[in-house]
């Protein structure tokens, strides 16, 4: 898929410039339009997590993408801008045989499902609120320290198995509520960036047997407060859209409506990686500013879909 190697499914499809890039305003400019549904991506910019994550640049006739690859918080896929511009990055970089998307907008599945084998996948809408909007609710919550990762735990696993580490509580910023000696509501984070401005929200979660009593509004505004005091200037979260009384709670405490995203669990369909790595060994490359650019083709989305044994090797 390449422009050295002839293949007839490639003639006629547009061709971008493709190149992994470490300059941060680059990519910080590559996500600006909408920074809350961009807002892991952004995260990864943090010192501390930069390390642990690529980026690549995309430009050609169609469009713009940014797709990014990390590894701070498992195995993380992040796709932006045009479909068609990322089918060429994933095309040369096709990330692990295992990831998770964190953030696709609904018009780039078709795409995904190219290149990975998608399951579990949920179609929520991004949230997100700033020091201007934030609307603190009234109530106290206790700050969480590592030391209450084994109550955090057991909370957590009423619903489902639970093993966040006593660092990863120290890393974010949990708040919960306790009934007769027991944590029986909790928020957190996902992702702390304050250099950056940016966090998200989640793994908010409410004991079934005291839901209906704003417990997890409360514990979520204490968690965003504290983020916004640290300096984050805009905090996110994903929301089902369809958890009217969950969106709803969110907008009192001033979250904006925001992007539809889609989050999926991913397995590389190229499960050795071949055909990638011959893609990346002959694309046409040439230096940008220090920084090596190849050129790939991409499919647009209604492209008809290649052959199963195509397939494979994308």
């Amino acid at each position: 898929m390449t422009d050295t190697v002839f293949d007839p499914a490639t003639e006629g499809l547009p061709r971008f410039n493709i190149r992994e890039t470490r300059d941060r305003p680059a990519i910080d400019a590559a996500l600006a339009e909408d920074r809350a549904y961009a807002a892991y991506a952004l995260g990864h910019l943090e010192q501390g997590l930069f390390t642990q994550a690529r980026f690549w640049l995309a430009e050609g006739p169609t469009g713009s993408a940014i797709v990014s690859h990390a590894g701070a918080m498992g195995k993380t896929l992040f796709v932006g801008g045009d479909a068609t511009a990322i089918d060429a990055v994933l095309s040369l970089h096709p990330g692990p045989r295992f990831t998770y998307v964190t953030t696709a907008a609904p018009e780039h599945i078709s795409t995904l499902e190219r290149t990975y084998t998608m399951t579990e996948p949920l179609e929520m809408m991004r949230m997100s609120t700033s020091r201007l909007s934030f609307v603190a609710a009234d109530g106290s919550a206790r700050r969480l320290r590592g030391s209450d990762v084994r109550e955090l735990n057991a909370l957590y696993s009423v619903e489902r198995a639970s093993y966040y580490s006593a660092e990863h509580i120290e890393r974010g910023v949990y708040h919960a509520i306790s009934r007769d000696g027991r944590l029986v509501a909790a928020a957190g984070t996902h992702l702390v960036a304050p250099n950056i401005g940016i966090a998200v929200v989640g793994n908010v979660f409410t004991h079934p047997a005291h839901r209906g009593q704003g417990l997890a509004t409360l514990v979520t505004s204490r968690v965003t407060a504290e983020l916004l005091e640290r300096g984050c200037s805009l905090v996110a979260l994903t929301v089902d859209p369809t958890n009217t009384p969950a969106v709803r709670a969110y907008a009192r405490l001033g979250y904006e409506r925001g992007a539809a995203v889609v989050e999926a669990r991913a397995r590389r369909r190229d499960m050795l990686g071949l055909g990638a790595w011959l893609r990346r060994r002959t694309a046409p490359r040439h230096e940008r500013r220090g920084e090596t650019e190849q050129r790939a083709t991409g499919r647009p989305p209604s492209h008809e879909q290649a052959n199963e044994q195509d397939r494979g090797t994308r």
